[in-house]
């Protein structure tokens, strides 16, 4: 690994700096940086997965396209890419799995965000579950599949239009519930605020709550939490 805490990348000129690398976050978080590939180039991105690589830092980016995950693949074979998630990975951490997180999402259309919730709790070293198109409008199917979330030691439940689901599933399981709105919904779900606000304001006790879309944040606290409960 680069002895530098940071690592300055220059753009293709050389003309200045578009990135500068945090290669030693993991010896002070126990994680290692997470590259948010949303509006970098396809130059930009691919160049930040190459520089971790070669330090030896294994890479995780959210919000990646199709076009950078073929170029981050064809110069690492080995690199996944998640179409539904938009999660592309290369390398794996040197962590065992462990624990459980469920991950539950109200809808199909929500699908995208929660899928970058597990995939990202897999990534950070969690066993996950993934549970879709439980939500509230047909709730027998939420009861249908509350054994798998009852054995979580926590649950991620991801939800638009007014993110009901989360207050649900905490008045029937014993363990901590990430609520992720989602911006899924009709006009008046205003892209996601009527479920953040929902989520914010339930009445089911042991709920936090993450930014609207936040699949990511979700699922690196859901690991979090998991894997505290492994000792």
């Amino acid at each position: 690994m680069n002895g530098n805490v940071n690592d300055g990348i220059n753009n293709a000129n050389g003309e200045r700096d578009f990135a500068t690398l945090d290669l030693r976050r993991a010896e002070r978080t126990g994680f290692p940086e997470v590259i948010y590939c949303a509006g970098k180039t396809v130059d930009q991105a691919a160049t930040i997965f190459r520089r971790m690589r070669e330090a030896g830092v294994p890479a995780f980016g959210t919000r990646a396209g199709a076009e950078l995950a073929a170029r981050v693949r064809k110069a690492f074979p080995d690199a996944v890419y998640d179409e539904v998630a938009r999660t592309l990975s290369i390398g794996q951490l040197g962590v065992e799995k462990t624990g459980l997180v469920a991950v539950a999402c109200a809808g199909t259309s929500d699908l995208p965000v929660a899928r970058e919730a597990a995939r990202t709790a897999e990534f950070f070293g969690s066993n996950v579950v993934e549970i879709a198109d439980i939500g509230v409008a047909g709730i027998h199917r939420l009861f249908n599949r509350l054994d798998e979330l009852k054995k979580a030691r926590v649950v991620v439940a991801v939800a638009g239009m007014e993110g009901a689901l989360a207050s649900v599933i905490a008045g029937l399981v014993s363990v901590p519930v990430i609520a992720c709105p989602t911006s899924v919904g009709y006009g008046a779900s205003f892209g996601g605020l009527s479920a953040l606000l929902g989520m914010l304001t339930a009445c089911a006790p042991g709920i936090s709550v993450v930014n609207i879309d936040s699949g990511f944040g979700a699922g690196y606290q859901a690991n979090l939490i998991n894997r505290l409960g492994q000792a």
